[in-house]
């Protein structure tokens, strides 16, 4: 009963959907007060629904129902209640489930909390929303249905992929949806703006708060895969190039971008068309990212869908929010004039030279990553697209935007004085040119010196240059200490954000390259007292413990003692992981973490000799990396945070009040 009374509720959504999408939308084309109304309740109202859908599911994994399809497919009896619980987004069906959830979740936050938003505009935006829904559950009930039954009900379930059972991977696509879905409310408003005809400083104000969760949240979601990769997967990497961490890579390029041109329109009123424009394609890669994940074409761990039906209405989909957005776009674009003017040499400036070369960096993604599936659909053959191709692309691009992060910060807005800033910049130069030397000289006659140098000074060129942007603003070192650090903390918090930001940018360079120059590693076959030497520390297999029984699986571990010239360091014990249900064997990495770099150990199995198969790595300040992932967020946090974006926006001008019509 509990199934189909989630099958009912999400039917009941589906008719809500439509009324919001349709109603409200009539009212504000009429300036009807009473139709339009009706969008925040049925947002609300939707939002009710969905979240009943999904907690019957949820229901049905705990209670191990297998009579549903779903769950008979995704569970087993044994399973721990944890995984039973994150299981519902383990498989397609919840995963999509979890996608409308979210997505009804974003516009009842509008309906509840957009109260000082123009009411044409919340409106018009609500039911855009409301479009967007009503074609995921028509998918969901139509090709991706979770409450399917099963008779007769068999006695145990198939079990879930056990490379997802782990913590990690259990909140990886929820804060991941977070962020994919969240662009969903900045293509709302783009759309509404566009039917509405005016995009305004008000407008940007409005949009920012929302893209900028979803990209903290994406920000989180993409780091967080990450980290799991690396201490799960076993191969000691970070990220691959592959196709699926590109599909969430791109919408994070894009809605970088977004952020700092709806800046600009928000302090200067420029730059409106490109900024809703972003919005479009933002969340467009944001579909396409599910398309290309759920309609089976790529095979990983996230891949759940190979029915191709599935893939045509997602595309089709992708077709009508694309080419639909995009045709009103082109119809609207031509009114969203600018009246302000800026010199090339201005802070607007800098944010369209960062514009540019992201667009450009997130071009060469997009073709990496369609080329292959392009040559596949027309019968040119295979084509593998991998990390020496984005590496050769990719990275070239974002340099420029690297080394114009702190002189853009110190631009003033409308014209700056460029010879003042690199003036201002000189010690950030200087940091950076003494750290590339010694870096050159301790490496000199290693391969790719030059490259570990110059990446070296460019993540010290950011650091000191967004400190040294800091310290202009409170005017460090020109007044008495207190008065800098009163400054210091009446600060914007934008401002705060935007430089914790930009420092992850810096320590990202530098785990990166550490991790990519610096990584040493060591793949052998070790007995019980044998000791492999790396990067100056000596790693012994003391003993493996076999078949030792965990919740659903056996599992073997290592024990390895970990010493340096002499002295004990650390014990470490990787584990491999045997599972029943189905039958598939996991690693699980033993990782020593400092800030100058992972020992990283995997007990990967053992030869008929009684020999064990084990890798053993050193990756220099790869945590930066994460660390890095980590101040992004927290950056855009704190903006979020800002006190312009809880006190509202300024009045529109020229903004008619809605009027009831009466008979």
């Amino acid at each position: 009963m509990v199934a189909e009374t989630g099958h009912f509720a999400l039917i009941l959504a589906l008719l809500v959907a439509l009324v919001q999408a349709t109603v409200p939308l009539i009212g504000a084309q009429r300036r009807d007060a009473a139709l339009m109304a009706v969008a925040g309740p049925a947002a609300i109202v939707q939002f009710l629904l969905a979240a009943a859908a999904f907690f019957a599911l949820m229901y049905c994994y705990v209670t191990s129902d297998f009579s549903v399809l779903n769950v008979a497919q995704n569970s087993y009896s044994n399973k721990p209640l944890f995984y039973k619980i994150t299981g519902v987004w383990g498989d397609h069906e919840g995963s999509m489930l979890l996608w409308e959830l979210i997505l009804t979740g974003y516009a009842a936050a509008v309906a509840l909390f957009g109260g000082k938003l123009p009411q044409g505009l919340r409106t018009r935006a609500l039911a855009v929303q409301s479009m967007v829904s009503f074609s995921f559950l028509l998918f969901i009930l139509l090709t991706s249905n979770p409450f399917l039954r099963l008779v007769p009900a068999p006695l145990n379930g198939q079990g879930l992929n056990p490379l997802l059972e782990d913590p990690g991977l259990a909140f990886h696509p929820p804060i991941l949806y977070l962020g994919y879905v969240g662009f969903s409310m900045a293509f709302s408003f783009a759309i509404a703006a566009l039917i509405e005809g005016k995009v305004d400083a008000a407008w940007a104000h409005w949009i920012r708060p929302w893209s900028l969760a979803a990209w903290c949240f994406l920000t989180l979601g993409i780091t967080g895969g990450s980290w799991w990769a690396y201490y799960t997967l076993g191969w000691g990497g970070w990220w691959y190039w592959d196709p699926t961490e590109n599909a969430s890579f791109m919408p994070w390029l894009a809605g970088t971008a977004l952020l700092h041109a709806a800046t600009v329109v928000e302090k200067r009123g420029t730059m409106k068309a490109w900024t809703v424009l972003l919005a479009i394609i933002t969340f467009s890669l944001s579909l396409l990212g599910t398309f290309l994940v759920r309609s089976g074409v790529l095979t990983s761990v996230h891949s759940f869908a190979t029915d191709p039906q599935r893939g045509v209405y997602i595309l089709t989909l992708l077709g009508v929010v694309i080419g639909g957005s995009l045709a009103l776009f082109g119809l609207r674009a031509p009114s969203l004039k600018s009246g302000a003017l800026f010199a090339p040499v201005s802070r607007e400036g800098g944010l369209l030279f960062g514009n540019v070369f992201l667009s450009a960096a997130l071009g060469t993604v997009l073709l990496g990553t369609l080329y292959p599936l392009f040559a596949d659909a027309l019968n040119l053959g295979k084509v593998s697209v991998g990390p020496p191709f984005f590496n050769a692309t990719f990275v070239p691009i974002m340099i420029p935007v690297c080394i114009a992060m702190p002189v853009g910060a110190l631009l003033a807005w409308k014209r700056g004085n460029l010879q003042l800033a690199l003036k201002r910049l000189l010690p950030a130069f200087l940091v950076a040119a003494a750290l590339a030397v010694c870096v050159a000289l301790l490496m000199a006659g290693q391969g790719r010196f030059i490259t570990a140098a110059a990446a070296v000074a460019l993540a010290a060129w950011i650091l000191v240059g967004m400190l040294t942007g800091l310290a202009q603003q409170i005017h460090f070192r020109e007044v008495p200490f207190k008065t800098s650090l009163q400054r210091l903390l009446k600060l914007p918090r934008t401002f705060h954000g935007m430089t914790v930001a930009h420092i992850g940018m810096a320590c990202v360079i530098l785990g990166i390259t550490g991790s990519t120059l610096g990584r040493v590693q060591n793949i052998q076959i070790m007995h019980i007292g044998d000791t492999v030497h790396i990067s100056g520390f000596d790693v012994t297999l003391k003993k493996v413990r076999d078949d030792i029984k965990g919740p659903g699986y056996t599992f073997s571990r290592g024990t390895f003692d970990v010493s340096s010239h002499g002295k004990p360091v650390t014990v470490m014990y990787p584990e491999k992981k045997h599972f029943t249900v189905p039958p598939e064997d996991t690693t699980h990495a033993a990782i020593r973490t400092t800030l100058l770099g992972d020992l990283y150990v995997v007990l990967a199995g053992h030869d008929a000799k009684g020999g064990y198969i084990t890798r053993i790595y050193y990756d220099p300040f790869v945590v930066w990396i994460f660390l890095g992932g980590g101040l992004f967020a927290a950056g855009g946090l704190l903006s979020i945070t800002d006190r312009r974006h809880r006190v509202g926006a300024p009045q529109r001008n020229n903004e008619a009040a809605p009027e009831r019509k009466t008979s």
